[in-house]
C-alpha cells in the first residue's frame, strides 16, 4: 500500500504545524483530551501518561495542529498508523487480512 501514497511534505509546513502542536499541548483543551485516557482509534483506556498526540491528517500529508485535527492516541496505535490517514489504516488493515475485513 505504501506506494501508491503521494508523501511530498513541504518542509515549511511540517514546521510551521510542529510548532502549533507543540503550542497545542500546552492548552487547557489538551490536557483534558488526555485526562481522559482513552486512545482515539483503538477505544482502550490506557492512561494520560501513554497518550500521544496525533494528527488525523497527517502534517507531512498538508494536515494542520487545530483541535478539530488533533487526537489523542496510544503508542502502538500512532506506530501502526503513520503517515496514513483513517480510511487508509483501515485500508491496509483489509489488505493484511488478505482483502475479506477479518
Amino acid at each position: 500500500m505504501d506506494g501508491w501514497i503521494d508523501m511530498q511534505a513541504d518542509p515549511a509546513h511540517v514546521r510551521r504545524e510542529r510548532e502549533r502542536a507543540r503550542a497545542l499541548r500546552k492548552t487547557d483543551w489538551w490536557r483534558a483530551q488526555l485526562q481522559k485516557g482513552v486512545c482515539h482509534y483503538c477505544g482502550r483506556v490506557v492512561g494520560a501518561a501513554n497518550l500521544t498526540m496525533d494528527h488525523v491528517v497527517p502534517v507531512a500529508r498538508g494536515g494542520r495542529s487545530v483541535k478539530s485535527n488533533c487526537v489523542p492516541c496510544c503508542k502502538e496505535c500512532n506506530n501502526s498508523k503513520r503517515a496514513y490517514t483513517p480510511v487508509e489504516m483501515l485500508l491496509e488493515r483489509l489488505e493484511t487480512a488478505g482483502g475479506d475485513g477479518q
